[in-house]
């Protein structure tokens, strides 16, 4: 990586897609790379600009929805008009960016929106993609398109169905991506063509930005000589109180953690995207007040939050928000667990905090981290469901709860991976310094498995550094 480069990273409006992508963007930044960063208008209008690294170069325009995506819209409808309008509007950016005499280099893309890498092939400009979740999970959909689609369809309603994929972990069916199951629902199905295409055009653009390092999966990084992996993880904010790019942070739950006995607090959040049930929330709510322990949990949904039969006791026991930084909390020294979705970027948040996870995962990428955690890293349990509804009753979230809290090996584990992430951060800094001019070396212990558009000029710079 030389200062003469220039790289235009064009982001999903998802915060698991945008985070990592600004995370990226901050460590280009470092090595005097100009970069500039797409999405839609809504995410930037939602941004903290003192939080967004200095001298990135903002280029948002309109995907249709300039008030983010509405309850009903369809996912289909969304991710449709994200690509419709962003084709014209990613065009034009780098057309600009050339006429003006500052041509980009590179574009970096995220996931869903594969598209991204056609526009670039057409612009003349190298591609690659920024893989926000495992490597595992990407070799898994490799295997579904290379040779292991009949085999997985025409088994994917029997959970309980063993599968062995070269170079990665005996799995069941039930740890796929939840797109190749035959429980996923039928609106989902075009996420799966999205998949496709995003191998497809890696024929355009081969390399592939992944969040995650050597030592955490180097069998799933060398699994498939065909896909060119360069491991650029974690991709965490550099300490506790690094950039939370959307919300303003508050410290009343900072303070309250402040009271608490060390590794006593049980941390309970499930990202932006899962909606539970009322029913759900319920047992979630027996669980903890069974544990008898500190929590802190979020809820982002403030009237169902009020609608909790036993909200009172809650309160007494624990605190609940609608927000909070997670990095922050899951670095504080009181937090004795996480019960988390298993979503990537939080799942990686956990391991480079030290902090023992109990799963419970909802949809996509999420059962496959949670296999991973329970029985790879080892530093968590995954809750088992009631077959007849799919709800975790409040009995299994105080065991699993108290199993983790208590385990000993799943502690010293977690404080293991915490070590390893953060070795890891410099390891990323020299494999960013080799892309894009080749192949990074992979190192590490090996394991041992069992066009209508408004557009943002290019120009308009938000830099608060020294002149």
């Amino acid at each position: 990586m030389t200062p003469n480069h220039k790289i235009l990273i064009v982001a999903y409006p998802g915060q698991g897609h945008v985070n990592p992508a600004l995370r990226l963007a901050s460590r280009l930044l470092k090595f005097d790379v100009d970069v500039s960063f797409a999405t839609s208008l809504s995410v930037i209008q939602r941004m903290d600009k003192d939080k967004i690294p200095h001298c990135l170069t903002l280029a948002p325009f309109s995907d249709g929805h300039d008030n983010g995506k509405q309850p009903n819209t369809t996912l289909l409808q969304f991710v449709t008009d994200f690509e419709t309008n962003g084709v014209c509007a990613v065009a034009e950016i780098i057309s600009s960016a050339a006429a003006a005499g500052k041509p980009f280099s590179h574009l970096v893309y995220t996931i869903v929106i594969p598209w991204a890498a056609r526009v670039a092939n057409a612009q003349g400009l190298k591609s690659a993609l920024l893989w926000c979740q495992t490597a595992t999970i990407l070799d898994i959909y490799y295997y579904y398109f290379n040779g292991y689609q009949s085999l997985i369809s025409s088994n994917n309603d029997n959970p309980k169905f063993r599968i062995n994929l070269p170079g990665l972990p005996p799995l069941m069916m039930a740890d796929l991506p939840l797109f190749l199951l035959s429980s996923s629902p039928k609106e989902h199905d075009f996420l799966l063509e999205i998949v496709k295409d995003h191998l497809d055009v890696l024929k355009l653009g081969p390399r592939i930005l992944v969040n995650t390092f050597n030592e955490l999966e180097i069998e799933s990084i060398r699994a498939i000589e065909k896909l060119e992996l360069f491991p650029i993880g974690p991709l965490i904010p550099e300490s506790s109180m690094g950039s939370e790019f959307f919300e303003k942070i508050e410290h009343d739950y900072i303070k309250w953690l402040d009271t608490k006995p060390e590794n006593s607090v049980i941390y309970v959040s499930f990202g932006t995207l899962a909606s539970l049930s009322m029913d759900q929330q319920e047992e979630i709510s027996n669980g903890l007040l069974e544990s008898g322990r500190p929590f802190l949990w979020v809820i982002r949904d403030t009237d169902q939050a009020g609608r909790l039969s036993k909200i009172e006791e809650l309160k007494e026991q624990g605190m609940i928000v609608d927000w909070c930084s997670q990095v922050e909390v899951l670095s504080h020294q009181s937090i004795g667990c996480s019960v988390m979705h298993c979503g990537w970027n939080s799942t990686i948040e956990a391991l480079a905090a030290g902090v023992p996870v109990v799963a419970f995962p909802q949809w996509s990428d999420q059962a496959m981290n949670a296999k991973m955690i329970e029985d790879v890293w080892k530093t968590g349990v995954r809750m088992r469901k009631r077959e007849v509804d799919g709800v975790v009753e409040g009995k299994e979230i105080d065991r699993c709860v108290e199993m983790v809290i208590e385990n000993e090996e799943m502690k010293r584990n977690a404080k293991k991976w915490k070590g390893s992430a953060r070795e890891a951060l410099n390891d990323s800094e020299s494999n960013l310094q080799s892309f894009p001019q080749r192949r990074v070396k992979l190192e590490g212990d090996k394991h041992n498995w069992g066009c209508n558009y408004s557009f943002c000029s290019i120009n308009e710079v938000i830099c608060t550094a020294p002149k």
